[in-house]
């Protein structure tokens, strides 16, 4: 996409850390901002600081593990907006740094559904939104963890390395069925954030 002004932009993991990031750049773009996070109270403050600098935001709290809560964040979007052409499935969460065998499958579970099920919730939630656009761009935030597998990061590592995989074969299959919507994966290293 090179044209954001009047565009809407869909951010789970809005509310702090790079999606807040995202968030700020796209408003200040003139884009419409729908902002996705469980997290209620950052969610609030996030809004109220975007609606200050003058940008039209949406603020949805959103389970994106829970593929009714992201289904009903694109029915919110849909409603208010009318749709979307920029989506960015940033949600993550980290692991406690401890070996694979010592880690409970509650973290494997937990972290896989938040990190790997959250995106792939994200697209099959937005995708038709952004089939239905003019232009639109897919965005997934993987991680330098996607590609390099550091020890005391098992399901980290492996969530990454997924959503990287899940990416590139979407940009194929998109490729295909519409070429309209670009696809990229973000993949930083270390960031600041309170992942």
């Amino acid at each position: 996409m090179e044209q954001l002004n009047g565009r809407v932009a869909v951010i789970t993991g809005g509310a702090s850390g790079i999606g807040l990031a995202m968030a700020r750049r796209f408003a200040a773009a003139g884009m419409s901002i729908v902002l996705a996070d469980i997290e209620r109270a950052a969610l609030e403050r996030a809004h109220d600081e975007l609606t200050a600098a003058g940008a039209e935001v949406l603020a949805v709290p959103t389970d994106v593990a829970d593929a009714d809560s992201v289904d009903a964040l694109a029915t919110a979007t849909r409603e208010q907006f009318g749709g979307a052409n920029l989506v960015c499935a940033n949600a993550g969460v980290g692991s406690r740094g401890l070996p694979i065998a010592e880690l409970p499958l509650a973290d494997f579970r937990w972290l896989l559904g938040v990190n790997l099920f959250g995106v792939i919730h994200t697209i099959r939630s937005f995708l038709p939104l952004l089939e239905e656009a003019d232009e639109g761009h897919l965005v997934t935030t993987s991680s330098i963890a996607g590609l390099m597998h550091p020890p005391g990061m098992g399901p980290y590592n492996a969530s990454k390395a997924a959503v990287l995989a899940l990416t590139e074969t979407l940009r194929f299959e998109l490729a295909e069925r519409s070429p309209h919507i670009g696809v990229s994966a973000l993949c930083p290293g270390w960031v600041r954030t309170n992942l």
